[in-house]
């Protein structure tokens, strides 16, 4: 796949017509070009042409392609060892902070995700083209430089200054062209790059991870399509492990659906509130923002309207559907979480508090809302095994056992995980009946983590730690570090202070901790202090709610289904490690109670397990030293916690 809309030689691109170079940018341009835009590509070649003459030698690209953002680079510009990352701003007579950090986020995923660019000297260079000469720092860390900063009229010493720190080898442009490219987006970076009209393969990686997601979906529109023909009534089951993309495939099924399938009016139903929250105000903010950029007027409540009707929350979905007993007007719904909803018991006891007598679970009910469709209709779960985190959450069983004792008819597709892993489904007669009754597609099942790009197997060392076992969580560890780093500290401003440091461009980061965790609020971390999770999630490091602000913390409930790149977790000792296992207590009153019911157990366990899979490029943990005056902290409880997680291999700073 062509990555730019042109690209040459410096050589020839010097000698190209302007207006053959302008058509053809044009003609790749996807959307109508509006006269911004060319008068804008038009000066970007004056400027080149004049910037490039002594620098022949090079290889010029415009409009190159960064899939995990849904961008493009104005221009790349390969010289001897180096990769120039061009943003032009035409006509600005400052240097804009958002545009760094837009230069300095295209360097880093050419960095982190293209492996012709992985080992190169790569430079954030921000021309904006009437602005003043600066003094700029000609420092490099990682192989990434310092942003230069140029105009129009002293781009070409700038491009000179920088080629004084080559090592006089030069990259092969043909070679550099073709090597792999592997984004892996946030889900909120996603969300907004399939609402804006691109593909999954156009935004997801080229290995092995692509391929399972899209044969995935590829299984999920066959089975749809198969109900739609033989009118019939269908339920899939979809697994897979942390970071594997669940969120992604159900996102890009409904945006497939909805776009293609009109009658269909496929929806993304999701129980996770903040998730909900954050994709929503992701989806209006951008779709304003692009719409200002092409120069069209949109309003933000007309766009409210339309994420709202994509992304819907399952509560809402239920009691809509409570009100009327007619079909819904969604034929596909995905279900994210599915493992969440709620237990007759749960729904019954928030229904009555609104007056409303309830007897079905949440999984029985939304089969029932969804049966109510004379002809077709299918329901995709996402269900994540070992992260039900809340009481009153079903887990998988409930929706097997709906399926079992009312819903003969419906045919079920589920991943064969279900049936070999008891983090899943534990019951053994519910396994029994799957096995009998439904059918297994192991495409239905997401094997490879994406979520963090530096290392695959952060999930298995998360379970082996979980699990208790240090041996074997320490021999996963030194396959990770390299790529991966996870540290220890005993020092929060430490913590802070690492943070602060690895973060560049707009790469996001922020304190998370245990909802449990009720004793670190000396330490300033108070984890029952709401957060708002568009606000935590979305803003910049200048707004004291958002993540970036180091202030609020995001527990379990926050973040679970979303992920921000480097994370501190404080860690209390509501879970412990003691006597050569895990322990487990609840803060109540003034004094800790240990926990004893066997439920309540792995939702603290699952909190953790979903707190240390929250990063996709770094994670630091830190567990207090305690305080011998205080009885809430005692410190060998902190202190054996630090040393076993010591014995993982996890190093201290």
């Amino acid at each position: 796949m062509t990555r730019s809309y042109y690209s040459n030689s410096v050589t020839d691109f010097l000698i190209d017509d302007n207006d053959k170079i302008l058509g053809q940018l044009n003609r790749n341009h996807s959307f109508a070009t509006e006269n911004l835009q060319r008068n804008a590509w038009m000066r970007q070649i004056e400027i080149l042409k004049a910037t490039l003459i002594p620098f022949r030698r090079g290889t010029i690209y415009f409009e190159f392609s960064i899939p995990r953002m849904g961008k493009r680079v104005d221009n790349i510009l390969l010289l001897d060892d180096f990769i120039f990352v061009m943003e032009f701003k035409v006509g600005e007579s400052e240097y804009q902070k958002h545009a760094i950090e837009q230069t300095v986020d295209y360097c880093l995923d050419l960095q982190n995700f293209h492996q012709g660019s992985h080992y190169e000297k790569i430079v954030p260079l921000l021309i904006s083209t009437k602005a003043p000469n600066i003094q700029n720092k000609w420092e490099v860390e990682n192989q990434l430089l310092d942003p230069i900063f140029a105009n129009q009229s002293n781009l070409t010493e700038n491009i000179n200054q920088t080629l004084r720190l080559s090592n006089s080898t030069k990259i092969d442009p043909i070679k550099w062209e073709k090597s792999t490219y592997k984004p892996t987006p946030t889900i909120i970076e996603a969300s907004q790059a399939l609402y804006r009209g691109h593909s999954v393969t156009e935004i997801s990686r080229s290995d092995s991870g692509a391929i399972n997601l899209t044969k995935t979906t590829e299984c999920i529109n066959r089975i749809i399509e198969k109900s739609k023909t033989s009118h019939s009534k269908s339920i899939c089951f979809l697994t897979g492990v942390p970071g594997a993309g669940k969120t992604l495939a159900g996102l890009n099924i409904a945006n497939e659906r909805r776009k293609a399938h009109e009658d269909e009016n496929a929806v993304f139903l999701s129980g996770n509130g903040p998730l909900v929250y954050v994709l929503r105000e992701a989806l209006v903010r951008d779709e304003v923002l692009q719409a200002k950029e092409n120069g069209k007027k949109l309003t933000k409540k007309s766009s409210v309207i339309k994420a709202n009707a994509f992304i819907q929350n399952i509560h809402h979905f239920r009691d809509d559907n409570l009100i009327s007993l007619h079909a819904p007007d969604e034929k596909v719904v995905v279900f994210d979480e599915a493992q969440r909803a709620w237990t007759r018991e749960k729904a019954a006891s928030f229904m009555k508090s609104k007056g409303t007598d309830f007897h079905m679970s949440e999984p029985e009910f939304l089969i029932d809302v969804m049966n109510r469709h004379e002809n077709y209709c299918t329901i995709i779960c996402l269900i994540g095994g070992g992260q039900e985190i809340n009481t009153g959450e079903a887990g998988l069983s409930e929706w097997i056992l709906a399926l079992k004792n009312h819903y003969p008819n419906w045919i079920i597709y589920y991943s064969n995980m279900i049936t070999n892993d008891k983090d899943y489904l534990g019951n053994e007669s519910l396994k029994d009946w799957l096995n009998k009754t439904g059918n297994s597609e192991k495409e239905l099942h997401l094997s490879v983590s994406v979520r963090s790009f530096r290392s695959e197997k952060i999930s298995s060392f998360v379970h082996k730690l979980i699990e208790g076992n240090a041996n074997n969580a320490k021999s996963i560890l030194t396959e990770i570090n390299n790529q991966f780093p996870i540290l220890l500290t005993r020092d929060i401003s430490v913590a802070k202070r690492w943070l602060r440091k690895n973060a560049k461009g707009t790469e996001r980061i922020g304190i998370i901790g245990s909802s449990g965790g009720r004793r670190l609020r000396p330490l300033g971390i108070d984890v029952k202090n709401e957060i708002t999770a568009e606000d935590w999630f979305l803003n910049d490091a200048r707004d004291v709610r958002s993540s970036q602000y180091l202030e609020l913390v995001a527990t379990e409930f926050d973040i679970q289904g979303l992920e921000i790149d480097y994370v501190c977790l404080a860690w209390d000792i509501n879970f412990y490690f003691k006597n050569g296992e895990w322990n487990y207590q609840s803060f109540e009153g003034t004094k800790w109670k240990g926990i004893v019911n066997e439920i309540n157990k792995s939702y603290i366990r699952n909190s953790y397990r979903v707190l240390m899979t929250r990063a996709r490029q770094g994670l630091i943990i830190f567990i207090p030293n305690g305080d011998q005056l205080d009885q809430t902290r005692p410190e060998d409880l902190y202190d054996s916690t630090y040393q076993f997680l010591s014995s993982c291999g996890i190093k201290t700073i």
